[in-house]
This record gives C-alpha cells, structure tokens and sequence, in this order.
C-alpha cells in the first residue's frame, strides 16, 4: 500500500495513470486494482481525495429518469446507481430511499410532468407516477402552497459522497494502487506527466481531472471541449429541520440543471441549493450574498417553515460542465489516452459504471488486463443518522472506551472515530479531511466548541 504526500515520484512505468482523485478518479482507479498485475498510479494536486467538485455536491443518489435518453450519461447513471446502491450496502455507506417530488408550481411545469415521465421510462425507468395536488400535500404537508401536482420518483436515494469516494480509493490503494498527493500535473505529453513533484512515466493516461479536464486534453492535442466552471451555492440547515421534509424537492429541470431544490442529508441536516452561476474563474468557490438571497427566496416558495430554521453552514461548489449535453469520454487508442470530461453532478451516481467503462475502453485499445481478482472488501466508519454511530452502541463502548469519548458534541464524534480516522489506509491531510471522514466540526458550533481539541489530535499532541 502506497501514499505519497510529498518526495520523489517512482522511475518505474506505470501501466495506467489516473490524473484526479475525485470520486470518478477513485472509481477507475478501484476498477484498475481488481486486475493485479497493473502497475497503476492515481495523482491528485490537493492534500485529499475528493477535495474538488466530489466534496461539494447535493449528495443524490440519482435514477437517471431525467437525463437525455440515449445518451452515454443515461446509460452510466442507470447502471452506476445500482452497481453503487449494492457497493455501499456492503462497504457500509450510508444511503436512505427517500424518494423524490417532482413539484409542478404552475401550469406550464404541469404540463411538462408527462413528457418527464415519459423520459423517465425511455431512461428505463418505469416507476414514476404522476401526484395531484391532494396526495402531494399528503406525502409533504410543510410544502409550500399552490403546487398542483408532481412526479413522483420513489428509486431517488441519498448518500454521503465523503464515505464512497473514501471507500474506492481505501480498495483501490489496499489493492495495489499508488496515490500521489500534493502532485499537480503541469503539462502532459503521449506517455509522460510532468507535475509538481517530478515526472512519471506511463503507458496509459486517464484524464479524471474534473474542472481541469479540457486543459489536460489540449496538452494532449485535442480540443473536443471546454469546461466553464458552473458554481452551485447551497445552504445546509440544521437538523432541527429534519422534521420539515420526507422527500427530495425537485423543481421541474431548465437547460441550465436541476435547478433550486430541498432535500435531507443522510447526516440529519437539510439542504438548499444549487445555484447554476456560469463563470471564468476555476477556483471560485465562495459564497456570495446574491446567490444566498435567491436561494432563501426559492426556499421560501419550496418549504416556507424552512427558512425559521438556524443555518449550519453555507458552501459552494464548481461543476465541470461543457457545451456538451453528454458526457465526453474519449479513447485516443493511439496515445494510450481516454479522457472522462464533462461529468456533472451525476458522475457521483454513475461512478462505479464510468470506471468499468472506462477500464473497457482500456482493454479495447490494447492494455493486457490479466487475472481478474476480487478486491478484499471494506467497511467504512458509518456518518449517517439512520443507522447506528458509535456513541449509541454500547458493546463499542464496553470494548473501547474511547467510541464513548465525545469530542465533536454537536455531530457526536467521538475519540475513537477520530483515532481511526488519523490511522487509516489514506489518512486525513488537514481539519477538512477529518471533518469528511469522520463529521467533526461539521456541526451547529462549526468547530467552535470542538476545534482546538480536534487539532490537536489531528497534530498528533494528544492519544
């Protein structure tokens, strides 16, 4: 097992570099390590996996009902979510089958509710079905007034991102595979990456690389194209919201996403959001006083009681999106390059069958896969609320004392959590990797009361 923060990069030839650790990074590079005899490197310019786009998203595990039937995504997003629904059932990461509402505000979104069903079934989706406005209040009483109707999509799930692409890269380096942190790529060429770090030298490149997809790829010749970053601002209410909302809210989609929508979180809270803000700038993740003006006045229609509610945090993400309506996986078998540009917020859901993807098109250009073996399966520490965290089992307790030692009061992470955190396979880089393996200082205090404490742990001053 191999984790690289900083030094020289090995001389050897890889087999296969996977350029970004994002959760479809992580996915291929899983996929790779289930064949044993490839020499396979993942790289990652940040200190963390998922420290990108994968970190910041609406955590859905998505159906596909709604994307372009046809297409690559629809095909990937139906057959992802349930190769990952069954990965987190055995790898413990938390999802819960809350279901989705399509809402229809007015007569024009009402309309469109057929024409969606009718996409969800071309997707290959045939549970949808259409809600009237009894029903609807019904399965959401706190729902604002005046919806007419709406779609239900019971198949919609959500997850917690941190733990599945924490999970792929744990398999992913207990099976073999080399990852590089702190190892930006600054220029490319056929079977050469030139990074912060030094120069590694490999047979195949993968291009994971998220918002910096389309700049790896003109390194590499091509222009087939560009990403504008495409911020989405959310607000995370606290878990006294929880009450408020059963389903996932969804408006009816626009050319520019899924639009505003309400959803619970699997760690107790409610979230707000997105924003669609098409922008210039690659690394412009802030929050902006517009962006949460015109997400509490969506919210307001949406879920009015929401908006009493204290606020937990706000956040911002970027999405890689393209001019593109699909994804752009591209295999340039003569390079030994297959680019996987243009993975919105679905790449979560569709994950698992981009990498099996991806590793196909791999093999089609050439690469020898060998053997294939399974991958000894993992069990990830559990952040979720519906099922049972360490401070409420007492037979961890009565054996460890410390999963009873409440650091982090306002999420209930324990000492225990935290040691296991700092001593797993890819260890925390910083307080923000911790706070993602294990909810410390995710809290209503956001560190306030917790934050000292947990550095020092993190710096290695206390047991």
């Amino acid at each position: 097992m191999t984790v690289t923060t900083g030094g020289p990069l090995p001389h050897a030839t890889y087999d296969v570099v996977i350029v970004g650790a994002g959760v479809v990074g992580c996915a291929i590079a899983r996929e790779l390590a289930l064949h044993p005899r490839l020499r396979v490197a993942l790289v990652e310019a940040q200190d963390d996996v998922g420290q990108g786009t994968s970190k910041a998203n609406t955590a859905i595990l998505h159906t596909g009902f709604d994307a372009v039937p046809g297409s690559l995504e629809a095909r990937l997003v139906r057959e992802g979510a349930h190769r990952l629904a069954a990965y987190a059932a055995e790898s413990g990461i938390p999802v819960e089958p809350v279901g989705a509402l399509l809402v229809a505000w007015d007569d024009e979104q009402l309309t469109a509710l057929p024409g969606l069903a009718a996409k969800a079934e071309k997707n290959g989706y045939e549970d949808a079905r259409f809600l009237g406005p009894e029903e609807v209040y019904a399965r959401e009483p706190r729902l604002g007034p005046g919806a007419l109707g709406a779609l239900h999509i019971p198949g919609e799930s959500i997850i917690c991102p941190w733990t599945t692409t924490l999970a792929y890269a744990t398999q992913a380096v207990r099976g073999g595979v080399d990852l590089h942190l702190n190892c930006r790529v600054r220029q490319a060429g056929t079977g050469v990456l030139h990074t912060t770090r030094g120069t590694l030298h490999t047979r195949r490149i993968v291009n994971a690389a998220g918002l910096g997809s389309d700049i790896l790829d003109r390194d590499l010749g091509h222009s087939d194209f560009t990403v504008t970053p495409r911020r989405g601002q959310l607000i995370v209410f606290d878990k006294f919201a929880r009450e408020l909302v059963r389903h996932i809210l969804l408006p009816v989609p626009t050319a520019l996403g899924k639009g505003v929508l309400v959803t619970p979180t699997v760690y107790g809270n409610v979230l707000l959001g997105p924003t669609a803000e098409d922008l210039d700038d690659r690394t412009a993740t802030g929050s902006t006083p517009e962006g949460l003006a015109l997400l509490r006045d969506k919210g307001r229609r949406i879920l009015p009681d929401l908006l009493d509610e204290e606020v937990t945090a706000v956040y911002a993400g970027l999405r890689a999106a393209t001019e593109h309506d699909d994804y752009q996986i591209h295999a340039r078998h003569g390079q030994g390059y297959v680019t996987v540009g243009g993975i919105r917020s679905t790449g979560l859901s569709a994950s698992m069958a981009i990498a099996a993807h991806v590793v196909g098109l791999l093999a089609e250009g050439g690469l020898d896969l060998g053997v294939r073996d399974e991958l000894e399966p993992v069990r990830m520490p559990n952040l979720g609320e519906a099922f049972p965290r360490p401070y409420q089992r007492p037979d961890l307790i009565a054996a460890d004392p410390a999963y009873g030692n409440l650091v982090c009061h306002c999420e209930r992470v324990t000492l225990g959590e935290i040691r296991d955190a700092l001593a797993s396979t890819i260890p925390p880089g910083g307080l923000e990797g911790l706070r993602r393996r294990t909810r410390a200082r995710a809290g209503r205090c956001q560190g306030f009361h917790c934050g000292a404490a947990v550095r020092e742990l993190l710096e290695g001053r206390r047991p």
